[in-house]
């Protein structure tokens, strides 16, 4: 886990936000799309509506217009709607901070309340963020032999000090978008130390 800080030591969160709502809708938008597109629709989306209470009172064809960018567009402004709505009418406007309360709201799976609390709120972090990034980088440096998140997540938690979460897992994310990328990873470019340590390293030069 060393190699991965020392490769990454400036990994962060590469969604822009102001605050953990925002972080919240960000990532419920990241969806099967990239942060950098997401980045493109959330400045026009936070300045119309930057709060939860804002947000609880647009009218769902604005924001199926500000969030069309990001793909799946029409169920992506129903969700964020309601999650806005929920947020304000349930929990007075302030985003709670556990698992069990983060996934009630609409579009908020377990990946992404992780990735909420791990940021926004690092001392109640309950788990790691596994998205395909960490899926596959996990798997390639025998961290895990599972494809599943719930299964890869569980196999992490044993192997990484809870003040290492959300830094591993950010650096994971960032070496699987630069380096390790799905079909064929860029071995001959992965940085030292990881590169020493990579199991597979020899099959993919092979």
């Amino acid at each position: 886990m060393e190699a991965l800080h020392e490769a990454y030591p400036d990994a962060h969160c590469a969604l822009t936000f102001e605050t953990p709502f925002q972080l919240l809708i960000a990532t419920i938008l990241s969806a099967q799309c990239t942060d950098a597109r997401v980045n493109l629709a959330t400045p026009a989306l936070f300045a119309a509506y930057p709060t939860a209470e804002a947000m609880a009172q647009a009218p769902v064809a604005h924001l199926e217009q500000l969030v069309q960018s990001t793909g799946f567009f029409r169920q992506k402004a129903k969700n964020i709607l309601a999650t806005a709505q929920r947020v304000t009418d349930v929990y007075g406007g302030v985003l709670p901070h556990t698992i069990a309360e983060l996934t009630t709201l609409p579009g908020a799976a377990r990946k992404t309340a992780n990735v909420v609390i791990s940021v926004c709120f690092p001392e109640h972090a309950e788990g790691i963020a596994v998205d395909t990034h960490v899926q596959r980088i996990a798997r390639r440096l025998g961290m895990t032999r599972s494809w599943e998140p719930v299964p890869i997540e569980r196999d992490l938690l044993k192997l990484l000090p809870r003040d290492e979460w959300n830094d591993v897992t950010l650096a994971m994310t960032d070496h699987g978008r630069a380096i390790c990328r799905a079909p064929k990873p860029l071995c001959a470019s992965c940085p030292e130390p990881v590169a020493s340590r990579c199991p597979s390293r020899e099959r993919w030069l092979g």
